[in-house]
């Protein structure tokens, strides 16, 4: 019966570790991997040591077991100071683990002497084989090592509920009663020489418990969600909320941006009234509703800009929670503060005449725009370009009727044109200008410009324009780089996920890229352009484009054409 028993735990631990290996996760620790391979190893040592008929078989048998006492213990003390934010030197690890396996070795080194067992006898009954052992003079070493592992064990439970951090106390329960259990036992066993061990169910129960609290523990764990890069960097402070809006996790760096951080206990809604909690929750809300993504506010005479994205762990179509990256803006704000101020004195001059103040406002994102085009040598006058083919775009759509867009919407769409690019205001010149291929890192920081752009629409124009006019300015900056087929940047949407006006851009916004000269290509001709525009409709572009591009591709090339004569 014992035997059947131990043969269900050897069973279930296999289905675990297969489980938890056929997940395409990365975020898997190895902690987490290594105790899924060594809960197996050891529940076949009990099983075996029940089916043992010999001597040597029982022998066999327990020097599997002995992988418990020995190297599961050592990984049990780092997998806890991880849980609890501890990472001890390589070399600390490197001389536990060698002490764990030396240990294993004097043990599998005496099997034929009695220095460790003296004798050994095997009992069979019902439930399977009883095996007794009697010590030999080294299993004394046994003990004293059991012993240090138990003080330090011990001594990693108390700092973890004494030290602060951002770490989850559930995960240190569960190994805290794990370990208390296991020793418990493992002693009580040992004094009276219990025939069969309870330790083999005791490893499926924590084993199981680990398993449904992984998810939440790498939530913990800001570098699993964030690469370690940028949460060492020291430049940006990273907040994570669950789905619950509990807090989990944050990096050193967000106690500079939010100091109420230190007082917000871990696995609970942020202190009612706080600061911290009226930002978060707000912003929450509006990406929720509105998709907008990004804050400002002040702390400490800073001006800081916080965004909020969700983060996924398994199921990647199925979010677990918020993270919030926040950054010092103090500096890109006094530039904004001075546009802004100047925005304000021709408002109150001309607050009668509202035609007047929108011209002056285009003309002063125009000159932005054109600013950022004078420091990027491959587009010149592309942000005219582009205005003027949307115009042409927005006039078939409504001439074709396939798509359903207001007079509002359009000129919202017509008018946002200008701002796409104003985030590569942030993008040093030698990539901006480099003539040649990208980099991988230097591509990466180059595509950052869509959620540049995004911000920097919002500085200039939430609570100044109208709210439906800043949502598609807002759309068309920051995701005029998404693709149909979900391999765009930045947020890698799909299909319609994608903000209508940003799909439109992007048509105008490639036709013109390949229609004209760069540093890094020569001008393409009509017929190549529109072969690869059209290639395009379903993978790159919303395929609902294809007529509509059809429709004004003659009056694209007559506009081209002009511009070249004008020349």
């Amino acid at each position: 019966m014992i035997t059947t028993a131990y043969g269900i735990c050897l069973i279930i631990s296999i289905i675990i570790w297969i489980y938890m290996t056929s997940r395409d996760n990365k975020n898997t620790d190895s902690y987490y991997s290594t105790g899924n391979i060594l809960i197996p190893i050891i529940i076949l040592g009990y099983w075996l040591k029940t089916t043992a008929v010999s001597p040597e078989a029982a022998m066999f048998a327990f020097c599997i077991i002995y992988f418990d006492s020995t190297v599961l213990l050592t990984f049990l003390i780092f997998a806890m100071l991880r849980s609890i934010g501890i990472k001890p030197k390589t070399y600390i690890k490197f001389i536990a683990y060698s002490i764990a396996f030396i240990h294993l070795f004097i043990v599998w080194m005496n099997t034929h002497n009695d220095l460790y067992f003296k004798k050994i006898r095997i009992l069979p009954t019902e439930n399977g084989n009883i095996t007794k052992m009697t010590d030999g003079p080294f299993k004394i070493f046994h003990t004293i090592y059991i012993l240090i592992i138990l003080v330090v064990l011990l001594a990693i439970i108390i700092a973890g509920y004494i030290k602060k951090g951002t770490y989850s106390l559930k995960t240190l329960t569960i190994y805290t009663v794990g370990t208390a259990l296991g020793l418990t036992i493992y002693g009580i066993e040992t004094v009276t020489d219990a025939d069969f061990s309870l330790l083999p169910f005791l490893y499926v129960l924590v084993t199981v418990f680990i398993l449904i609290n992984h998810n939440k523990t790498l939530t913990h764990d800001v570098s699993a969600i964030v690469s370690s890069q940028q949460v060492e960097e020291g430049s940006r402070g990273y907040i994570i909320l669950d789905l619950k809006k509990r807090f989990i996790s944050c990096n050193k760096k967000s106690y500079e941006f939010m100091p109420e951080l230190a007082d917000q206990r871990v696995d609970q809604k942020l202190r009612d009234g706080s600061d911290i909690a009226r930002l978060l929750y707000s912003m929450i809300t509006s990406y929720e509703k509105h998709g907008i993504n990004s804050k400002k506010f002040i702390q400490d005479d800073k001006t800081c800009i916080c965004e909020i994205e969700p983060f996924f762990l398994d199921n990647k179509e199925k979010k677990s929670g918020y993270i919030f990256d926040i950054r010092d803006a103090t500096e890109e704000q006094h530039v904004i503060d001075i546009m802004t101020s100047y925005n304000e004195s021709l408002n109150r001059q001309v607050k009668q005449q509202t035609e007047n103040i929108l011209d002056i406002q285009r003309k002063i994102v125009t000159g932005m725009a054109n600013m950022i085009e004078n420091r990027d040598n491959n587009t010149g006058g592309h942000v005219k370009r582009t205005s003027d083919i949307l115009s042409i775009l927005i006039d078939e759509i409504k001439k074709q009727g396939t798509i359903m867009i207001d007079d509002r919407y359009a000129l919202d769409i017509v008018r946002a044109a200008p701002m796409h690019d104003l985030g590569k205001i942030s993008i040093e010149n030698s990539i901006l200008n480099k003539p040649g291929k990208l980099t991988d890192e230097e591509f990466t920081i180059m595509k950052s410009h869509s959620t540049k752009s995004g911000e920097m629409v919002m500085i200039l124009l939430e609570g100044v324009e109208e709210e439906h006019f800043v949502k598609v300015a807002y759309n068309v900056a920051r995701y005029h780089h998404e693709r149909w087929d979900g391999r765009g940047y930045p947020e890698n949407l799909v299909g319609s996920m994608i903000p209508l006006e940003a799909r439109i851009m992007a048509v105008v916004d490639v036709y013109d890229a390949l229609v004209s000269k760069r540093s890094y290509k020569a001008e393409m001709s009509f017929d190549q352009v529109s072969d690869i525009m059209l290639e395009g409709m379903g993978t790159q572009f919303d395929p609902n484009l294809r007529s509509i591009f059809l429709g004004c591709k003659k009056r694209f090339e007559e506009y081209y054409l002009s511009t070249k004569d004008a020349g």
